[in-house]
Order: structure tokens, then C-alpha cells, then sequence
């Protein structure tokens, strides 16, 4: 923590107190009483102007003290005689000296952590190697800083135990098929994990998901044979619908002989057409081809169904 002899120190959750920026009004306000206390008590005779003096320094020594400034993303913990007194900022606040103190400043932006579970096995222990990144906000700044240490290490720490747990009960192939579903189950976990600190987890993103290499080529080798077999089947399925066309075909031309016969015509036709071929036909298949005989096929074959 910082005390308020110490107001230029901003206090990182697991780390040391790094130097925050100066408060730019403080230091102008400052320096206006120092400079005008110091003018009165050199150049201005008499014991009143130096009393006025001296107290105008004291105060310009204790404004950057107690005149704090929060920007507009930031809160402030003040703690007085080591009590919560109240969250603060953004903007201008004051603070007593010695009294008060600013334990933590507390950035409310979206944040983000990376996380990752090396060599986790999954439900069919397989290994993998997962990196992640979670999405996450303080909404309660009191929270954040009295019922929690360190925040940043807990959000890691519990993001990367929830990814081993999620690896732990899911098959390699959910893995990588349902990402999707991954980063919404991750999201729930954490979230419900960290809500008692006054944190809001928006998202969580896969980012990569790696087997070892042999895994793959035999991965590769599964997905090109069920390529292949689905191809097969494609084919067998189109030969058999083909087979049942012609079988169909084939029923029609038996009851029919007069379509088969223009069937046939319609074949030599589409032959000759392009091309200029030409075909010689048996003298039989020629007869056969004539209209007349094909009416007396016809007929042939009525008589045949009826006698039937």
C-alpha cells in the first residue's frame, strides 16, 4: 500500500509500487503558494506578512498531498485509519493527510489475460497444448480490492485450473469440432468463479489448439479414408438409383415394344445428326424400324397381354 506522504506511488497488484504520472493541477497550485509564501516572508516586511508567508508554504507543501486526481477509467480505495472510507473518482478528490490513504487504484477497462494448458490430457488422453486468452472487467471496485489479494494472478490461475478441467472431460474431437462451444463453456466457469471478486469475464477465445505430430498424420490419414469411403457410398448410391431407372426402363420397353422401337429410331437419329456419319442398318432392322411394323408389333403385343 501508499500512504499519503507518498501520493505520486501507484500500487500494482503483484508487484512493486510504480511511479504514477503527477497530478498536473497540484503541482501549478503548489507552486503558486510556495512562490507566493516565499515572496511574502523574504520581501515583504513585517510579522504578519511572514506568518501569512510561512502558512502559504505549508499549504502549497501539502496540496500534492491531498489533492488527487482519478482519470476517467480509474477509481480510488481510500482508506481511513485503516478502514474503507469511500471509492473515489473519477476527477478531483481530496484526501486527508496522514489520516487517509490511497491503498489501490483500480483500472475499470476491459482487460485481458493469457493463459494456456500445456500437455493436458484430454478424456481420450491424448496431449494437447492449448493457448487462450480471457476478456474481463472489475464492475465492483470495492470487491476487487478488499476480498481478493491479487486479482490478476487469481484471474490466471483460476483460467488456466478451468481449461485443464474443460480438456480433462472433453474428447480430442469435441476439441477441435465445437471451438465455438469450448469458449462459451470456459466463459460460464470462469465467470462464476471470479463473480464473488468483483469481476466480469465477457469473453474467452481459443486461440490455438495443438497435438503432437504424429497425432496428425494419423488424424489426416482418418480424414482422407473417410473422404474416400464417402465418396464410395456417393458412388454406389448413384449407380443404384441408375440400376432402378433402368429397371423401370426396362419394364416400360417389355410392355411396349412399340417404345423401344421409337426409342431406337430416337438413338440412330441423334447419332446421324452431328457430323454427317452414316450408319448402315441390317435389312431386317430396317423393317423393323417401319412404321407399319412397329403398329403390327404393337398390336402383337396387345394381343399377346390379352390373351394373358
Amino acid at each position: 500500500m501508499m500512504n499519503a506522504a507518498s501520493p505520486n506511488l501507484r500500487l500494482e497488484f503483484g508487484g512493486a509500487p510504480k511511479l504514477r504520472g503527477a497530478n498536473p493541477l497540484a503541482i501549478v497550485l503548489a507552486s503558486l503558494a510556495i512562490t507566493g509564501g516565499v515572496i511574502l516572508a523574504v520581501a515583504v516586511t513585517g510579522p504578519t506578512a511572514k506568518w501569512v508567508g510561512a502558512i502559504l508554504i505549508f499549504l502549497g507543501a501539502l496540496i500534492p498531498v491531498t489533492l488527487m486526481l482519478a482519470n476517467q477509467w480509474e477509481r480510488a480505495v481510500v482508506l481511513r485509519l485503516g478502514r474503507l472510507d469511500r471509492i473515489a473518482g473519477p476527477g478531483l478528490f481530496f484526501i486527508i493527510p496522514v489520516v487517509d490513504q490511497v491503498a489501490y487504484w483500480i483500472d475499470q477497462r476491459i482487460q485481458t489475460t493469457e493463459f494456456n494448458a500445456q500437455q493436458a490430457l484430454s478424456k481420450d488422453t491424448v496431449p494437447v497444448n492449448i493457448d487462450a486468452v480471457v476478456f474481463w472487467q472489475v464492475h465492483d471496485t470495492e470487491r476487487a480490492a478488499l476480498e481478493i489479494q491479487d486479482y490478476r494472478r487469481a484471474i490466471a490461475q483460476v483460467s488456466e485450473t478451468s481449461l485443464r478441467e474443460i480438456v480433462g472431460s472433453s474428447l480430442l474431437a469435441t476439441l477441435l469440432a465445437e471451438r465455438a462451444k469450448g469458449d462459451e463453456i470456459l466463459r460460464e466457469v470462469i465467470g462464476r468463479k471470479t463473480a464473488d471478486w468483483g469481476i466480469s469475464v465477457i469473453s474467452v477465445e481459443i486461440r490455438d489448439i495443438g497435438v503432437p505430430s504424429g497425432l496428425q498424420d494419423a488424424m489426416s490419414r482418418q480424414a482422407q479414408a473417410e473422404r474416400e469411403r464417402l465418396a464410395r457410398v456417393a458412388l454406389a448410391q448413384a449407380e443404384q438409383e441408375v440400376a432402378a431407372r433402368l429397371v423401370e426402363a426396362a419394364e416400360i420397353y417389355g410392355r411396349s415394344p412399340a417404345a423401344l422401337q421409337l426409342r431406337a429410331m430416337n438413338i440412330i437419329y441423334e447419332t446421324t445428326k452431328e457430323g454427317g456419319a452414316t450408319i448402315l442398318l441390317p435389312t431386317a432392322m430396317v423393317d423393323s424400324l417401319n412404321p407399319g411394323g412397329v403398329l403390327g408389333l404393337a398390336q402383337a403385343g396387345l394381343a399377346a397381354q390379352a390373351t394373358t
